[in-house]
């Protein structure tokens, strides 16, 4: 097993990988911290960063999806994507109430 650092939203990350998957889940890290600093969420808690970047990139895997004829009716999907939402807000709430205060 390896260690790997990643900076998303300006806070650093040890994240375990794999031996010889170092570079690849630097490439995901960045991917993520693009996503992060798109939705202005750079700074925020670290669960509120996990919610706009889950959103984000789960809207980039509907459009890719779509494009691809391969998505669900548009209905389902927004209800899908909906109660995903609330789930990651739930999350989100949960860790920001469990984090030690600073």
């Amino acid at each position: 097993m390896s260690n790997v650092m990643l900076s998303i939203g300006g806070r650093s990350f040890a994240v375990a990988c794999a031996d010889g998957e170092e570079a690849h889940v630097s490439h995901l890290g960045k991917l993520i911290d693009e996503k992060v600093s798109a939705a202005g969420a750079s700074g925020q808690t670290e669960a509120r960063m996990l919610l706009y970047a889950s959103l984000l990139l789960a809207d980039e895997v509907h459009d890719l999806k779509s494009a691809a004829g391969t998505a669900p009716a548009s209905d389902h999907m927004a209800e899908r994507l909906t109660s995903i939402a609330a789930r990651i807000e739930n999350l989100a709430d949960l860790l920001e109430g469990s984090a030690p205060n600073a």
